[in-house]
C-alpha cells in the first residue's frame, strides 16, 4: 500500500500544528518525504550473496555445473578442460549478479527486499538530519520537536531539541507514535500526523505552557519533501 497525502490533509496538519502550539512554548515541525533512502547498496549486497550462494553450490555439487557445461556446449565426447570450466562458472557467476543488480533496480522490489531494521535505522537518521537543519537550536528556548514520516517505508520519528530531552522521556512520546502507526497501517497518513500532533502538543503544554511573550518561531506548515 502506497500512501499520500492531499492538499487536505495538509492543511488539516497544518490546523493542527497551529492549534497544538497555542498551548505550549514549545515548537513542532512536521516532515513527510516519500522514502529516506534510495538502498541502492542493499540491492548490491544481495547481487554479492546470489553470486557466494552461488559458488556455494557448485562446491558442494561440482557434476552439476560439468553435466550442465557440457550440454551447454554440447561436449559430450571429452571431459571439459579446466579452463572451460573456469570459464563457464565465471559466466554464470556474472549473470548471476547482473540478473539480481538489475532486477533489484526497480524500486518496489528493492524496498521489499530491504531488511526491516536497515529501513529503521536508515529513517532515524534521517529523521536526526533534518531535525539538525530544520528545527535543532533554532528556538530561543531550545524547544523544537521534529514529527518526521517516511511513507515508503511506512516509519516515523520523533526528535526533538535539548530543552525537551532534558524534561520529557522519551515513552512520552508513546501515544503519539501509537496514533500516527495505527493511523498509517489504515492508509490515513494525513490524519495520524494530524493526531500525532495534538498528542505532542499535550505533552509540551504540560512541560512547556505557553508564554504570554511566546511568538511562533518556525514555520506551522507541512513540510513534504
Amino acid at each position: 500500500m502506497q500512501l499520500h497525502l492531499s492538499a487536505a490533509d495538509h492543511a488539516l496538519v497544518s490546523a493542527a500544528v497551529a492549534e497544538a502550539e497555542a498551548q505550549t512554548s514549545g515548537e513542532i515541525v512536521t516532515i513527510v518525504t516519500r522514502r529516506s533512502d534510495a538502498y541502492h547498496d542493499v540491492g548490491l549486497h544481495w547481487a554479492i550473496a546470489a553470486v557466494f550462494i552461488a559458488l556455494s553450490v557448485v562446491a558442494a555439487f561440482p557434476e552439476h555445473l560439468r553435466h550442465f557445461l557440457s550440454a551447454l556446449l554440447r561436449d559430450w565426447e571429452h571431459e571439459l578442460a579446466d579452463w572451460k570450466l573456469l570459464t563457464g562458472l565465471l559466466g554464470l557467476l556474472i549473470l548471476k549478479f547482473l540478473v539480481v543488480r538489475y532486477l533489484l533496480a526497480i524500486p518496489a522490489l528493492r524496498m521489499w527486499m530491504t531488511p526491516r531494521a536497515t529501513r529503521a535505522r536508515r529513517v532515524r537518521r534521517r529523521a536526526i538530519l533534518l531535525f539538525r537543519t530544520a528545527a535543532e537550536a533554532r528556538t530561543h528556548g531550545r524547544t523544537g520537536v521534529l514529527i518526521y514520516l517516511s511513507l515508503d517505508e511506512h516509519r516515523a520519528e520523533i526528535v526533538a531539541d535539548a530543552a525537551i530531552n532534558g524534561k520529557v522521556a522519551p515513552e512520552e512520546w508513546g501515544a503519539a507514535m501509537a496514533a500516527l502507526i495505527e493511523a498509517i497501517k489504515a492508509g490515513r497518513a494525513g490524519e495520524g500526523l494530524a493526531q500525532a500532533v495534538r498528542q505532542v502538543g499535550l505533552v509540551l503544554a504540560a512541560h512547556f505552557p505557553r508564554a504570554d511573550d511566546d511568538i511562533n518561531e518556525l514555520p506551522d506548515r507541512l513540510i513534504e519533501l
